[in-house]
């Protein structure tokens, strides 16, 4: 999806939500859904209806915007099958529905604040997605699900209670941005170190004692010091040591090539 977008014109307005049509600089029509209002007490089950809509904004920019936090996002979500966007941030989610399966052309979804612990496995079917946003939520374990979205570019797991990694990560070989950090890691299987095309990774703030060793195969990471904090720090690590590391994957490999 584009993520530049013009003056947004709008089609429809009824209590609670909006329908507006956004133009993007490739010059690419979307049609959108925005729930808004103070005097909402639960979504709208109306606009689920809409089958033509390419992105559905149920995500409150502050507190102001809307008057409640869903609990359970409506199986009918399952109808509306051109959207390539659903936002679902800041809510009382504990799950999602198994009928988001049926949204075959999703690109982006994001569930960042909310309570959830487990993905339902229809979430394989999207092999569009390029984009899962899922920072704050209670995941004590990894996804597994997450491992089959073989387009995924930008995968965000940071602030959760995740204490491990699956080998099976290694199948996401097209990641690039990989935000990891706030967890409970104490390791990372060597598979990891698959995901060559990784610019960007945050791994700061867990419970990282060494890295695998063949990390160096990372090359593109951009290990800029601005990011020390995020990308490493905060981690009690021993091989290599925290001082090495920040110096990023070259020096990392140098270190653990010396050690064989």
């Amino acid at each position: 999806m584009d993520t530049m977008w013009s003056t947004p014109t709008i089609l429809t307005y009824k209590k609670g939500w909006k329908t507006l049509v956004e133009n993007s600089l490739s010059g690419r029509v979307h049609k959108k859904i925005k729930v808004e209002g103070k005097e909402l007490s639960c979504p709208p089950l109306d606009i689920f209806s809409l089958e033509d809509m390419h992105i559905l904004k149920m995500s409150p920019e502050r507190e102001s915007c809307l008057s409640y936090r869903m609990n359970f996002v409506p199986m009918q979500i399952g109808g509306m099958r051109n959207l390539r966007v659903l936002l679902l941030d800041t809510n009382h989610l504990e799950e999602v529905p198994p009928e988001i399966g049926s949204l075959r052309y999703l690109q982006r979804l994001t569930l960042s604040n909310n309570s959830l612990r487990f993905l339902p496995t229809e979430l394989a079917k999207l092999q569009n997605l390029h984009s899962v946003h899922l920072a704050n939520n209670q995941f004590v374990t990894f996804p597994i699900v997450l491992c089959q979205l073989l387009n995924l570019n930008f995968l965000d797991l940071s602030d959760n209670g995740i204490e491990m990694i699956p080998p099976s990560i290694q199948q996401l070989r097209r990641l690039n941005t990989f935000l990891l950090m706030l967890n409970f890691l104490t390791s990372l299987p060597e598979e990891f170190c698959s995901l060559t095309k990784l610019s960007c990774l945050w791994l700061g703030n867990n419970k990282l004692q060494e890295l695998p060793k063949t990390f160096g195969n990372l090359v593109m990471l951009d290990w800029g010091h601005d990011y020390c904090s995020c990308n490493i720090e905060g981690n009690p690590l021993r091989h290599p040591p925290v001082e090495v590391c920040n110096r990023g994957p070259k020096e990392i490999q140098e270190y653990l090539d010396s050690c064989k």
